[in-house]
């Protein structure tokens, strides 16, 4: 039997449950700790000093390392997390792993892994497992499709199995904060997928759905919760759950929550959670105001960084740049349609709802099978568009930036920025939705006069992963007036697959 696996011995073993006092609504006050000096940040007074007083006793650290993790020499380590791209800081920072074995993760979880066709681990699950299982905070900057999610939900089920079985009242164990439904959704299918088998129940939590079905969860009781901020504290609020059980905490995708203005929110939730809990905080990328916030939520991280912590592309993306106008836009989008169209799918990113729903529009009413993604949209709706784009019946989606991130579709041929987004990372994460799983991809950018300011960061990043800058945006990177006609559409690039539409 795993070391893990308490959970299948006798429950009369647990501790005994303690007084729910101490729990008030007013949350634990000292758990968002709001110095943001080094100090503070990997050197704090320990949560231990805060009052804790009527909070049940919980387990965290269930590392172990295996013989041959022990075997690896200094050496060994310094060249496995050179080779896999693996930068950590902190204190007494574990070795990685190299096989899944070497994570003692309980048999029935290996099995789904095997099941799930997993070779290895990810380099963010090989460094980020031990660090997670010792029970320590933990920062993971990471790009979309590292396989992330596998490194926090792994070890939460490991958590919850070492917990005292929920009584009836008490929240769950585990929560894990997603900035949208799509990524909300696609975590609990992987917490079911791998919590099955030891009958860990989880709950997705988000709005724009009826409650009904969501708090009938919540009164049976949930170990692990995913939800969006702005659901869950109504949930709190109506008292269809509470946070005092909550001893894991994740922040998922927090550079995006901040993005769209989670912050208060967030702090919130955190106000209600006690302060000793685990918090794991993963980003794809490392903004100031991203660092402030796990400052402020952490306590003596580890922190891992997987690739360069400078922003940069997926290698395996082509990436094409065309400078043009505004008013030009619409037809240089469907002669490219017209050049790349062979069924694959296409995902076009736009700036705004409106903006997305005219062109779904233009593009419908010009025979190509389209349809629009955005937050205005019911659940049901995106729900069916997803589904329809996913199994290729209409194999063109139009989205803003609430599909960029956490969409998790397999075979995205092509991405277009029809609009160029506000920030060079927003741009990062939306040509990820193609080239994932080590697969090729194609990104084409429509670049106006308005986005000039950009123009130099864009040319930095198109050059890191070896791609062509055309003369035009070389000229504006330079500080020079675009030209006004739009030299050089796509047609010429290399990529035609024949003209005319398939779908007319």
């Amino acid at each position: 039997m795993s070391r893990y696996d308490s959970r299948s011995g006798d429950p009369t073993s647990y501790r005994d449950r303690k007084s729910d006092s101490g729990f008030g609504v007013t949350g634990y006050g000292g758990s968002a700790r709001s110095s943001s000096s080094k100090k503070d940040y990997d050197g704090a007074e320990s949560p231990r000093k805060f009052d804790l007083d009527g909070l049940t006793p919980f387990e965290k650290n269930f590392y172990v390392e295996s013989p041959e993790v022990e075997r690896m020499s200094e050496k060994e380590v310094e060249d496995y997390r050179q080779r896999r791209e693996i930068t950590i800081e902190g204190r007494d920072v574990p070795k990685p792993i190299k096989s899944f074995r070497d994570t003692g993760f309980p048999e029935y979880v290996l099995e789904e892994v095997t099941k799930a066709g997993f070779v290895e681990p990810t380099p963010i699950q090989a460094q980020g497992w031990p660090m997670a299982l010792k029970g320590r905070d933990l920062i993971g900057i990471a790009e979309t499709g590292s396989g992330k999610t596998l490194a926090y939900l792994l070890p939460a089920i490991v958590h919850v199995n070492a917990q005292p079985i929920l009584s009836p009242g008490d929240g769950p164990i585990v929560l894990v904060l997603a900035p949208t439904r799509e990524l909300a959704v696609q975590i609990q299918q992987e917490a079911t997928k791998f919590g099955s088998s030891s009958k860990i129940k989880s709950t997705c939590i988000y709005g724009g759905v009826p409650k009904g079905p969501q708090v009938r969860d919540l009164q049976r009781g949930v170990e692990i919760v995913i939800a969006t901020p702005g659901r869950l504290i109504d949930m709190i609020e109506s008292h269809h759950t509470n946070l005092r059980r909550v001893t894991y905490l994740v922040l998922d995708e927090a550079d995006r929550m901040l993005d769209m203005g989670f912050d208060p929110q967030i702090r919130k939730i955190v106000s209600q959670i006690r302060p000793d809990r685990q918090t794991l905080y993963w980003s794809a990328t490392w903004p100031k105001e991203v660092e402030q916030l796990a400052r402020q939520f952490l306590y003596n991280p580890y922190k891992v960084i997987i690739g360069s912590p400078d922003l940069k592309a997926n290698h395996a993306i082509r990436q094409i740049v065309d400078i043009i106008t505004e008013n030009q836009k619409y037809n240089k989008l469907v002669k490219l349609l017209e050049d790349i169209m062979d069924g694959s799918r296409i995902l076009i990113f736009m700036d705004t709802k409106k903006g997305c729903d005219q062109i779904t529009r233009q593009l419908r009413m010009d025979g190509w099978p389209a349809l629009s993604i955005h937050g205005d949209k019911s659940q049901a709706e995106r729900d069916w568009v997803l589904s329809e784009f996913k199994a290729g019946k209409s194999p063109i989606m139009t989205a803003t930036d609430v599909a960029a991130r956490g969409l998790d579709v397999k075979d995205v041929k092509f991405v277009i920025n029809y609009d160029f987004p506000g920030s060079l990372e927003d741009y990062v994460h939306r040509i990820g939705r193609t080239g994932r799983a080590g697969a090729k991809g194609t990104a084409y950018t429509f670049f106006t006069a308005a986005n000039a300011r950009f123009a130099k960061e864009l040319i930095a990043l198109l050059e890191e992963a070896g791609q062509k800058v055309s003369p035009e945006l070389a000229a504006m990177g330079r500080g020079a007036p675009p030209p006004p006609s739009g030299h050089g559409g796509f047609r010429d690039r290399g990529r035609g697959y024949g003209g005319g539409r398939p779908w007319n």
